[in-house]
């Protein structure tokens, strides 16, 4: 179990390298808040696989509030977009 822990957590890093990349690159603000939600999902869900390997279930409420602000953000720049229009 500890090799696919160390598969999974490095899939997660190379997804957040790719997430980080599009919204460095991103042509549009669309896109950085897309690749802003997708690193706030992975990052979620990193810390909810944590809460599982540590057996530490703080983590789960950590990953729950993480998700709830990070929904609640992209919900805000959108509505700042959607007026900046």
């Amino acid at each position: 179990m500890n090799i696919f822990l160390i598969i999974v957590f490095s899939l997660m890093l190379l997804a957040l390298i790719l997430g980080l990349a599009r919204f460095i690159k991103g042509p549009t603000s669309a896109d950085r808040v897309v690749a802003l939600d997708t690193m706030s999902i992975i990052a979620t869900s990193a810390l909810a696989l944590l809460a599982l390997v540590y057996n530490r279930y703080i983590y789960m409420d950590i990953s729950l509030v993480y998700a709830v602000l990070g929904f609640i953000g992209v919900i805000v720049v959108a509505r700042y977009l959607e007026g900046a229009l």
